[in-house]
């Protein structure tokens, strides 16, 4: 794998070549010390995955980033020197399409290196990402029983990844402060950057968004946010749980899995949406819903960073409507205000699967 670094610092650039060159499958392809250049060089020779710093001269790491996705998309991950210190300009990169972010390795004065285990996994998990990019996520929750229908309050759930943090920002920032709906995101993010992905979005929105809590459950006016490494998941008693099963599945928490959770254990149907990101996950779990009568949307290519889950979704026939980012606010709100009127049924009064 060729990867470039971007960074100003000298002593910072040397510790991140002795951590890609300790690893035999890794190369540098190059090293550019602004943002500016970085552009210019991934133009010019693309690299299999780039370091990306944040604070540097004539242009910042995120705005690189918003520039690279556009002429010359390959993954991305921020490192830098603190990246809590950055955290506004960490989740701009990713809503441009950074994949993750980690603190820079320190090289200390006995040439020890310190955060350089952290660096390499991530590495590796993005690694695992691009070369096996289109794979359906494992079937492991397949369920069959009809929800119990207990006049719960209508549900809206996102997933997303790449790009996600921005797409996110933006459709809450357009619901209502009332709105008669719980909301529940699954966002691939470290579980290091949730608490702070939740504080960034509630800046930008109206509604209180929060971590969710083992046992919590979706309530009016909040928004609950995936919070660890492993899935989240409805139970049939109406709460929010973790859980490492599946195992293999690699997209960490997966919409998929708990889309699948909700569609077998939540009533009425409410509305759910599958935003940019890389890959194929939530794309099963979308059409498992679309199948019990939820309304069902998918951000469309021209305004996703990349078009890999919502792909997925239109492709397996899932959403009902592919939309651009703008309009996806609006068709929550009419979904919603449709459920609540016209709750959809059988014959028998039971929620269609």
């Amino acid at each position: 794998m060729k990867i470039a670094i971007v960074n100003d610092l000298m002593m910072a650039v040397e510790a991140l070549r002795r951590v890609v060159c300790s690893c035999p499958d890794y190369t540098i392809a190059w090293v550019a010390r602004d943002g500016a250049e970085a552009v210019q060089k991934c133009a010019v020779d693309r690299p299999d995955m780039i370091l990306m710093d944040l604070i540097m001269p004539v242009m910042n790491g995120a705005e690189a980033t918003r520039h690279i996705m556009r002429d010359s998309p390959c993954p991305i991950l921020v490192v830098t020197a603190t990246v809590d210190g950055n955290i506004s300009l960490v989740f701009e990169a990713m809503g441009y399409g950074a994949l993750d972010a980690v603190n820079t390795p320190v090289l200390g004065t006995d040439g020890k290196l310190t955060g350089a285990q952290a660096l390499l996994r991530k590495i590796e998990i993005i690694g695992h990402l691009i070369s096996r990019p289109a794979p359906m996520s494992p079937a492991a929750m397949e369920f069959g029983a009809l929800p119990t229908v207990k006049g719960r309050l209508p549900l809206i759930v996102l997933g997303a990844s790449t790009g996600g943090p921005a797409a996110l920002a933006d459709i809450l920032s357009r619901l209502p402060a009332v709105v008669n709906a719980a909301v529940v995101v699954i966002q691939h993010v470290d579980k290091e950057f949730a608490p702070d992905l939740a504080l960034w979005l509630g800046t930008r929105c109206p509604l209180n968004v929060k971590v969710a809590t083992l046992g919590c459950r979706p309530e009016t006016g909040v928004v609950w946010l995936a919070g660890t490494n492993d899935h989240m998941v409805l139970t049939e008693h109406g709460t929010l749980e973790y859980q490492v099963e599946p195992v293999e599945c690699f997209y960490r928490p997966s919409a998929d899995v708990f889309f699948k959770s909700v569609a077998a254990h939540w009533s009425p149907p409410g509305v759910a949406v599958l935003l940019t990101g890389m890959g194929r996950d939530g794309g099963e779990g979308l059409l498992a819903l679309r199948r019990c009568g939820w309304r069902t949307l998918a951000q469309d290519k021209a305004t996703s960073i990349v078009y890999g889950m919502p792909r997925a979704g239109a492709e397996l026939g899932a959403a009902e409507k592919i939309l651009p980012l703008s309009a996806i606010a609006d068709a929550i709100m009419q979904g919603i205000e449709k459920r609540i009127m016209n709750p959809i049924q059988d014959d028998h009064g039971k929620h269609k699967r």
